[in-house]
């Protein structure tokens, strides 16, 4: 039996590929055409065989919600995501100008604070900020950039438009899977990366080598440069060992490296000590150095933060760049942009109530029911309150939580958030998703064409991350 549009339905949500009169959008016609083509058991083998590809590749990823940690292949729907070239242009505009108003603020927060003295940002705010380093206040990354690499989620309302969700400015991951999607795309569907016009995306480990070295504090025509891994036990080992493979670099851990007594970085190797002059680093920042943050830490290297500061080495994301990534701080984000770069924000905001107002607050506490609720500094989709699906119990024990640390919490709507056809059982049925794209700030900008799709798996659920059983989608912008 042959996949019949007419007969898939979208529940009256925004739909990535078909529209409201159950015919493909424009941009996905072409790939909706081909899939109809195919029986239903065609797919099933292709579906079974990119499964494959995922595990002989070795992609995977770590749970730790079940008590222990377990490796498991990466899930994966082969069903793409398609994104027209034309709203991707505007997209890539709206990210670019984020990014860049976000790292003028961190920036100002560590040197002179004047979006506080204007009274654009609560100086509160940033007095409870955990990721607030006062051992950061008054350095001078290369060219004042502070969050190099950020992965900023969208989402699309029923109504088609796409909303900024939350920016990752720390440790952001998830680049590799998107890699690696589109590499088992072009083994299971060779025939559609032939007859469509596909933008790529295998480039992106090229551009954040370039941006990496032109961070380097000496001038160098190959700087040495390495990635910085707590290990093998980190969920997101895979992608750590994968980019240092793809760029040509050492993927180090902190016992390789040492600091020396002129405050340079050095790698420890087989032939002596070699000098480093660019960490990307994927240790957070409490773990970075202990002789400055937590002293039994065996993650970092000791003295890393003084080399640093005195730019004997460069640092991405630079330590300290957290400060932006706090659900808080995302809501001040839009004045940020007017304020910093005398614009409007390109890509709104979802609408976010800040508890740390008593009138938001009583709010929020009032329509638990309907709003998801998100702590400021959690990832992964951990500690969250969905409203609509959660119990009486649970939002009992939310609003205790909310009353004792209010300025810890941020609620915001429950969206309807988009659809795309996806195999459950060998049916295609409406799955929600996210979208995470990889902005890099360098000597110039650059955004992935497309991103990580993520898809919540189980039906009706809106939490897509990978640790909560979602998966993901190769993402097409297309012309």
């Amino acid at each position: 039996m042959r996949i019949k549009w007419k007969d898939y339905e979208a529940n009256d949500l925004f739909d990535e590929l078909i529209g409201t009169t159950s015919r493909p959008r424009k941009a996905a016609r072409s790939v909706c055409k081909y899939l109809s083509s195919l029986r239903e058991n065609e797919l099933q083998d292709i579906s079974h065989a990119a499964e494959m590809a995922m595990h002989v590749m070795g992609i995977t990823f770590t749970v730790y919600s079940e008590g222990t940690g377990i490796d498991r292949t990466w899930p994966f729907d082969i069903i793409p995501r398609v994104i027209s070239a034309r709203e991707w242009a505007r997209t890539e505009e709206g990210l670019i100008q984020r990014v860049k108003a976000l790292n003028c603020f961190i920036d100002d927060i560590y040197h002179e604070q004047n979006i506080i003295k204007d009274e654009i940002f609560p100086e509160e705010v940033l007095a409870d900020s955990v990721n607030f380093r006062k051992e950061c206040v008054g350095i001078d990354p290369p060219l004042g950039i502070w969050a190099h690499i950020c992965g900023s989620d969208l989402v699309r309302d029923k109504d088609g438009t796409l909303y900024v969700l939350e920016d990752n400015l720390r440790v952001p991951s998830g680049v590799s899977y998107m890699l690696e999607n589109r590499m088992v795309m072009k083994r299971v569907f060779p025939e559609l990366f032939e007859d469509y016009s596909i933008q790529p995306v295998d480039d992106y480990p090229t551009r954040l080598f370039d941006m990496l070295a032109s961070m380097s504090p000496r001038p160098a025509d190959y700087p040495t440069i390495v990635v910085l891994t707590p290990g093998i036990y980190n969920s997101a080992y895979f992608e750590h060992s994968y980019l240092a493979q793809q760029m040509g670099v050492e993927l180090v851990e902190g016992s390789d490296l040492m600091v020396s007594e002129d405050d340079c970085v050095y790698m420890r190797t087989i032939e002596g000590l070699e000098r480093i002059d660019v960490i990307y680093r994927r240790v957070d920042d409490l773990f970075l150095d202990p002789e400055v943050f937590e002293p039994e830490s065996t993650l970092g290297i000791p003295g890393i933060m003084r080399a640093w500061s005195k730019g004997n080495v460069a640092i991405a994301n630079a330590p300290g760049a957290g400060v932006a990534d706090d659900k808080v701080v995302y809501a001040f984000v839009p004045k940020m942009i007017e304020y910093y770069l005398g614009e409007k924000a390109i890509i709104p905001n979802v609408q976010t109530y800040l508890c740390m107002y008593k009138d938001e607050c009583d709010y929020v506490l009032n329509n638990l029911d309907k709003l998801v609720v998100k702590p400021a500094n959690e990832s992964g989709g951990y500690g969250m309150l969905i409203g609509p699906n959660s119990t009486k119990k649970e939002r009992e024990q939310f609003a205790d939580l909310i009353k004792k640390k209010p300025r810890n919490y941020v609620a915001q709507p429950t969206l309807s958030l988009s659809t795309a056809p996806t195999l459950c059982d060998g049916k295609l049925e409406p799955r929600h998703l996210d979208l995470r794209p990889f902005i890099l700030s360098g000597e110039s900008s650059y955004v992935t064409r497309g991103g990580l799709t993520r898809v919540a798996l189980k039906k009706g659920s809106l939490v897509v991350n990978s640790s909560q059983g979602g998966g993901s989608k190769d993402t097409w912008i297309v012309e």
